[in-house]
């Protein structure tokens, strides 16, 4: 156990229904794949020339190079580091084989080499990196830490200690829910991809059920209090939102920096951590935890990743990407929040015969809808004048400033490794044989 943290409390602290939004992803027929009918495809590790055997439709690999090279904050460099992970190890990532973990040589692998430059290891918060007053930005490289620890005790000492001071330190919302920032009680959609994910892992590899669960909790402890409001009549974002936005999250809840807008990248943030959280909780060890748990968080995430992609997929685009506010007119199409939910809709079909195992079923209609919405999505990237000849993805919204008007053409580090990411995500659904999910044809 970590410090003051137990099961009992957690369970105490947690007012979530599970049974809550079950209707929303059981339904009677089941998708049928042309080549996973009877199991779950398992992406394999590749050396980087094989890395690449389809192409998107643009130069992938020189996004990948630009990647590796724009971060300059510690949850850029988490993200990265993810991506790379996702690329090359995929056998390794959350949506492989990856427990327990394996002892990989960090020079073997380019995420680890990647991680192993960029952590910098700290105390508290700031254990694995300076998270410049945030709670969860360093535990994006939380992952990656965990997996140098198999070679390097230092690396997994810091990871602890991050964990602890999120589960121990940390401020609360008044449901449970960890604080994204450390000097203010503040819930920021982000928090999703950096913490929970990270938590989830922790949890599996240290053999103690109560962090993944308390991971899980985050998840729907955060729906609780960002799910925007919606109206039938007129809406005036970011004030109001209209109907269609229904399941969508508002970006920043509390007293310091409080965005209602519903962000298109933090609500990508959000699928992108919880699709993360489910692969985990897929994954884990057969009996880490009692069934019943199993069955209702597969059922609980899958819901909530449902309720904001599809409200993602009903809103206008703009030019065929997700406006930077997602239900607000006046703003343009922007790349970072298209790719990562189009990288999360591959993901959660290519995840179907393994939610099937637990109850939850998609119909295949349900299906067609995800791949032709994230098909949509990639080939817009891969069509239009989206990918310079230097590799950089655009237009991206400012990485510094959310409200910030102006297209940022210039490199966003967010912008490009959700590229690769949706790029992985639908190279591993085309391997898996989804229907609809196929690679250009020569």
């Amino acid at each position: 156990m970590l410090g003051r943290f137990t099961l009992s409390s957690i369970d105490q602290r947690s007012a979530y229904s599970p049974k809550m939004f079950r209707s929303l992803v059981i339904s009677s027929t089941f998708i049928s794949f042309s080549s996973i009918a009877s199991g779950a495809f398992t992406p394999t590790s590749r050396a980087a020339s094989e890395a690449f055997p389809f192409s998107p439709g643009f130069d992938i690999e020189a996004v990948t190079e630009k990647a590796v090279s724009l971060p300059s904050h510690s949850w850029e460099y988490g993200t990265a580091t993810e991506a790379l992970l996702e690329l090359y190890d995929a056998e390794h990532s959350v949506y492989g084989r990856p427990f327990p973990i394996p002892t990989i040589q960090p020079q073997d692998s380019r995420s680890l080499t990647y991680a192993k430059e960029k952590i910098v290891i700290g105390t508290g918060a700031n254990a694995l990196s300076d998270g410049d007053g945030a709670v969860s930005d360093p535990a994006s490289l939380g992952v990656g830490a965990l997996m140098l620890g198999k070679t390097n005790q230092t690396y997994s000492a810091a990871a602890k200690e991050q964990a602890d001071f999120m589960l121990n330190e940390a401020p609360r919302w008044f449901n449970g829910a960890i604080s994204h920032r450390v000097s203010v009680t503040e819930l920021w959609a982000d928090f999703i991809y950096m913490a929970p994910p990270f938590l989830a892992y922790y949890g599996v590899a240290t053999n103690n059920a109560s962090v993944l669960i308390e991971a899980v909790n985050q998840c729907l402890w955060y729906r609780e209090v960002m799910r925007a409001n919606t109206t039938t009549g007129e809406a005036t974002p970011p004030t109001s939102h209209p109907a269609i936005a229904d399941g969508l999250w508002e970006h920043i809840i509390g007293p310091q920096s409080a965005d209602h807008g519903l962000w298109s990248t933090s609500n990508a943030w959000a699928t992108g951590g919880m699709m993360r959280v489910l692969a985990t909780v897929l994954r884990a060890p057969r009996g880490f935890v009692s069934r019943e748990f199993k069955k209702s968080a597969v059922s609980d995430l899958t819901a909530t990743i449902r309720e904001i992609l599809d409200g993602a997929m009903r809103v206008p685009t703009d030019g065929g990407l997700l406006r930077n506010y997602l239900d607000d007119p006046t703003w343009w199409g922007e790349i970072a929040g298209s790719t990562l939910q189009a990288a999360v809709a591959y993901r959660l079909i290519t995840a179907a015969p393994l939610l099937a195992r637990e109850g939850v079923l998609l119909r295949e209609s349900e299906i067609s809808n995800y791949v032709q919405w994230a098909e949509g999505i990639r080939t817009v990237i891969g069509t239009g004048p989206h990918v310079t000849a230097e590799g950089i993805v655009t237009p991206a919204v400012n990485p510094l400033w959310w409200g910030d008007r102006t297209p940022f053409t210039t490199g966003s580090p967010e912008g490009n490794n959700f590229a690769v990411l949706m790029y992985a995500a639908w190279r591993d659904c085309v391997l898996a044989g989804v229907t609809g999910c196929t690679a250009p044809t020569a």
